[in-house]
Parts: C-alpha cells; sequence; structure tokens
C-alpha cells in the first residue's frame, strides 16, 4: 500500500511537470493531456514491458488515468498559482524522479532482479516519461544535457536504497530516505551548478 502510495504521488508530480511543459509551449487541450500521460507513465511503461508485466500496470489500475486526469485540470486551473512557486516544473519533475526511482527499484526486486538491473530499471523508471516529455515537446531531453544531473541522481538513490536495506531499518523508511536523496541531489545540482564533465569542452575551444 505504501508503495502504490509512492507510485500516486510521482505520478502527480510527472502529471503536473508535463502540464507545465506542455502549456509553456502552447498546446491545445488534447496535447497537454497527451503530455502529462506519457510524462506520468512513459518511465512505467517500458519497465513493466521489461520485466514482462503485461497488461502495464496503468491498463489494469484505472486508478492512475482518473489521476493523470484530475491532475491535468488541477494544474490547467491553478496555472498561475502553481507557475508562482519559482522553478515549480523543477521541483515537481525533482519529485517525480525521486518517487519514481524508488518504485522502480522495488518492482525489480519483486521479478527477483539483480541489484544492478533494479537500480537501472528504477532510473528508466524516473526518466523516461521526461525524455518522451521533451521529445514530443521539441526539446532535447533533460538526462541528455550535459548541464544536468538527472539519471545520475537516480543512480545515487538507488545506490543508497541497497545500503540501507542492510541496516535494520524500516522498508517504508528506507524508500523514503532513498527518495529523498535522489531529490536532493537533483536540487542542490541545480542550485550550484554542479553537472557533469564536459566531453566536448575541447572541441569548442579548439573551434573557437
Amino acid at each position: 500500500m505504501f508503495l502504490q502510495t509512492l507510485d500516486i504521488l510521482g505520478t502527480i508530480a510527472f502529471a503536473i511537470s508535463g502540464v507545465s511543459v506542455a502549456m509553456n509551449k502552447k498546446m491545445d487541450p488534447f496535447g497537454v493531456l497527451i503530455i502529462a500521460f506519457v510524462t506520468a507513465v512513459g518511465g512505467g511503461t517500458l519497465r513493466d514491458i521489461l520485466i514482462g508485466v503485461t497488461p502495464v500496470t496503468w491498463m489494469t489500475d484505472m486508478t492512475y488515468v482518473y489521476v493523470i486526469f484530475a491532475a491535468t485540470v488541477f494544474t490547467v486551473i491553478f496555472k498561475q498559482k502553481i507557475n508562482y512557486l519559482r522553478k515549480s516544473l523543477l521541483l515537481f519533475d525533482s519529485i517525480g524522479i525521486g518517487l519514481y526511482t524508488v518504485v522502480g527499484i522495488e518492482k525489480g526486486l519483486s521479478a527477483g532482479l539483480h541489484p544492478f538491473i533494479c537500480i537501472s530499471l528504477g532510473t528508466i523508471t524516473a526518466c523516461f516519461g521526461g525524455v518522451l516529455r521533451d521529445i514530443l515537446s521539441n526539446e532535447i531531453p533533460v538526462i541528455f544535457r550535459t548541464k544536468e544531473i538527472y539519471a545520475t541522481a537516480c543512480i545515487l538513490g538507488g545506490i543508497t536504497y541497497f545500503l540501507l536495506r542492510q541496516l535494520p531499518i524500516d522498508d517504508n523508511i528506507v524508500f523514503m530516505i532513498a527518495g529523498a536523496v535522489v531529490i536532493s541531489v537533483r536540487l542542490i545540482a541545480v542550485r550550484f551548478n554542479i553537472s557533469l564533465p564536459n566531453l566536448y569542452k575541447n572541441e569548442r575551444n579548439r573551434s573557437v
């Protein structure tokens, strides 16, 4: 039940993130709903297909569809209030990847997979919806931008998850701490402009 709650919260966060991007791109209502939907369930869909869970989760539980629709309507109605929060898109996106990383890892464990594969599934769950959102919005996906710490945050959260599992800590607390690590790493990286090494720096200097 706790894991499903995290999944629903992640769905809400990513749906809001998708709506924000779509509205900034001046999409029509149908486009806004589609972007919200693919952002919210894109990663989970790929995860379920990879581990052989078919039909995928959102097709067998209409709660996700209702939640995405409600989050879309809420965000459209209260867009001005949400935009008032500085960097609201970053905040909801960070919450989404934090919650979805933990959910993806737990799904991998339930399938009896190796921890390395579980972390990969958590990263896919957290990132692929955003990749679809950015591609459909004609943007370079955040995960592929040299100045963004995105998948790295998910991986660090996944490592934290498995380290904490070695300690006598309640599973729910492990979920929350690991998710908080992902969110914190992402927000701190943006706040202090921390990024991965730029492979093309020397090439730009030579071209100048």
